[in-house]
């Protein structure tokens, strides 16, 4: 009978042991109920609805009205909000995962159980997702629920969108941080380089984007190709269009892009940041299994 339970598992290649389910999901819970119990996961979940809903009081206040304004125009607010924010933490999250077990230890002990490397990775990155799902849709529900308890309209479109790539740019940095996490040694430089990524993607590019576009007098093409190398920059586009917004708020890189693409934004944008979930996942992949986990 085992014979046959493994000649029909050679059978489908494309049928997966379930020791390698099985090893990521143990892992991931354990790193999600690592995740949710410290410090940081209550920290940013308190910080991003606070800060959500003084968001919605500046916004209220810029309108010339007083308390809360709705949802729609917390929106634009919430989306730099979520710039700022969210990929710190993903990159520290992530960055401190697999050099802080190694620092201490653990990586070793892990390694030496019946399980792969990859599905470590793997598994430690699928529970961090899980605890940075919470996160956002724990702090950006909670600032929902107060303005519709406060009689405002808000729009459950937008919230899910927003929610949702929010999620997609966690997914990005998180991806990063893990693959940061697996090329440095130590804990502390690792959370450091994680912040100088965080830096020059927040400020270093915006800035260095406008000036390149100044003074080597870019195409509106080329303006918007170097635009979507950033993926902060794709989120807040690809959100600005979700909701319905004009991307002329972006400049004319926006306005070409809207001109030029139309609906097929949502496959560039989405295209944009699979990439930057993919691509250092699997580098970071590759990284863990041929170096020494000491």
């Amino acid at each position: 009978m085992n014979s046959a339970a493994a000649l029909s598992s050679h059978a489908d290649p494309r049928r997966l042991p379930p020791t390698v389910l099985s090893n990521v999901l143990t892992i991931g819970k354990r790193e999600l109920r690592d995740a949710v119990r410290s410090r940081w996961f209550l920290l940013y979940t308190i910080a991003f609805a606070a800060l959500g809903l003084a968001v919605s009081f500046v916004s209220a206040a810029g309108s010339g009205g007083t308390g809360l304004s709705g949802y729609g125009r917390t929106t634009a607010g919430l989306v730099n909000l979520v710039l700022l924010v969210v990929p710190l933490m993903a990159l520290t999250a992530g960055a401190a995962t697999i050099a802080s077990d190694r620092e201490r230890g653990m990586l070793s002990y892990i390694l030496a159980q019946p399980v792969r490397r990859n599905e470590v990775l793997i598994g430690k990155y699928l529970g961090l997702l899980g605890a940075l799902l919470a996160c956002i849709f724990l702090g950006l529900g909670f600032c929902t629920l107060v303005l519709a308890w406060k009689g405002q309209r808000t729009s459950a479109e937008s919230m899910l969108w927003l929610g949702g790539l929010s999620l997609g740019l966690a997914a990005g940095m998180l991806s990063v941080g893990v693959l940061v996490s697996t090329l440095v040694r130590r804990a502390s430089v690792a959370v450091g380089t994680a912040i100088f990524i965080w830096l020059s993607l927040v400020f270093v590019t915006d800035l260095g984007l406008m000036a390149g576009a100044v003074a080597l007098r870019l195409p509106i093409r080329d303006l918007f190709a170097l635009s979507l190398i950033n993926p902060l920059q794709v989120f807040k586009m690809w959100t600005l269009h979700a909701v319905d917004a004009n991307l002329d708020v972006l400049g004319p890189a926006g306005l070409y892009a809207a001109e030029e693409f139309g609906a097929r934004l949502h496959l560039i944008f989405g295209g944009c940041l699979a990439a930057w979930v993919l691509v250092p996942l699997g580098i970071a992949g590759v990284a863990i299994s041929r170096r020494s986990p000491l």
